[in-house]
C-alpha cells in the first residue's frame, strides 16, 4: 500500500524564544518492508542552517538552528511511503528459557543486536511490580513469540486508552499504577515486562493509517504519532513487532519512523532554546492510502 504522510508539530511561545537548536526524527525509514518514495522536511520560519544525518540506531535525523526571535515555529514532514508485508504468524521461536543462550551466542554489537535492548534504559528502568505482572500473564512453557503476544495482550486488556491520563514525561511505573495512558505508556510497560523476562525489547515510533479498511474498527492512536514494541524472538524469528495499544501484530497499517531503546531515543522533536513564560504545542498527523 502506498501512503501519503503529513506530520506537523508546532510550538507557540508566550514570550519570543531565541537561539533555538532542534533535532528532528520525523522522517520514515527505508526498510525491507517499507520504502520512502518522496520525502520533505522543513520548518516555518526557515532555519538559519540545517544538517541531515543518522543516529546510532539508523534513524534519520535533521538538525535545525534558528538564530532569530520566535513567537511560533512549525516543523513539517511530507512524503509518500510504500508499505509491504503481512502479519507474521509462523512461530519458529523457542522458549524464553533458552533465549539467554541464543543472546549470548550473538557476538554482534550492531544497532539491531539484541544486547542493546535487554537491560534498563533511560525511560524504562527496572520495576518489580511490572516484572511480577509479566510473570503472572506468561508461562515458562510459552515460546518467545507467544510470550510477546501474551504480554502485549495483557497490557491491552488491562489498560484503558486515555489521552488525558498521562503526559510525555509519565514513567512506566506511573502508567502501570494508573492502568491507563496512550501508546507511549502501553509500549513502555510492555517493554519493561518483556525485558524482565529476558526478552530483548525495543521501542518503535511511527504512524497508523487514519482510515481503516471497510468494515474494520478504527485503530487507537491514529491522530498522532504512534508507538509499538519490537521484540527479539531468537535467531529463527528475529525481530517481531507488536502493537499493544491495539493488540495486533504490526503489518501494513503501520509506518516506521524511528526505533530505539525507549522514547528518549526516538522523540520526534528534541532541542534547546532561550525563553520565559508558557508555551503551547500542537501535533497533527495525516496518513492517507493512495494506492
Amino acid at each position: 500500500m502506498l501512503y501519503e504522510v503529513r506530520l506537523s508539530i508546532s510550538y507557540s511561545y508566550q514570550s519570543p524564544a531565541a537561539a533555538s537548536r532542534t533535532l528532528l526524527r520525523m522522517t520514515p525509514r527505508d526498510l525491507p518492508d517499507q520504502q520512502v518514495t518522496q520525502s520533505r522536511i522543513y520548518s516555518t520560519p526557515p532555519p538559519s542552517f540545517r544538517i541531515s544525518g543518522r543516529d546510532f540506531f539508523g534513524n534519520i535525523t535533521t538538525e535545525l538552528a534558528h538564530d532569530m526571535l520566535l513567537d511560533r515555529i512549525e516543523f513539517l514532514y511530507e512524503g509518500r511511503v510504500q508499505r509491504y508485508g503481512e502479519e507474521t504468524t509462523l512461530d519458529l521461536s523457542g522458549p524464553v528459557s533458552k533465549l539467554k543462550a541464543e543472546i549470548a551466542a550473538s557476538r554482534s554489537i550492531a544497532p539491531d543486536s539484541p544486547h542493546h535492548y535487554l537491560g534498563p534504559s533511560t525511560r524504562v528502568p527496572e520495576d518489580p511490580d511490572i516484572a511480577a505482572f509479566a510473570r503472572d500473564v506468561t508461562d515458562t512453557d510459552m515460546s518467545t513469540l507467544e510470550t510477546l503476544r501474551a504480554v502485549c495482550k495483557a497490557v491491552h486488556e488491562g489498560f484503558d486508552f486515555d489521552p488525558d491520563a498521562t503526559h510525555v514525561g509519565t514513567t512506566p511505573s506511573e502508567a502501570f499504577s494508573a492502568r491507563r495512558g496512550v501508546c507511549q505508556d502501553f509500549s513502555h510497560v510492555a517493554i519493561s515486562a518483556l525485558r524482565s523476562l529476558g526478552v530483548p525489547a525495543a521501542y518503535v515510533s511511527g504512524f497508523l493509517r487514519t482510515e481503516p479498511p471497510e468494515g474494520q474498527p478504527r485503530l487507537e492512536g491514529a491522530d498522532a504519532m504512534h508507538a509499538w514494541v519490537r521484540a527479539w524472538c531468537g535467531q529463527e524469528n528475529g525481530w517481531i513487532e507488536f502493537d499493544p495499544t491495539n493488540d495486533v501484530l504490526v503489518a501494513g497499517d503501520h509506518i516506521t519512523v524511528a526505533l530505539g531503546r525507549d522514547y528518549s531515543d526516538v522523540a520526534p522533536v528534541k532541542g534547546t532554546l532561550r525563553t520565559v513564560g508558557d508555551h503551547m504545542t500542537a501535533h497533527a498527523v495525516d496518513v492517507v492510502p493512495i494506492g
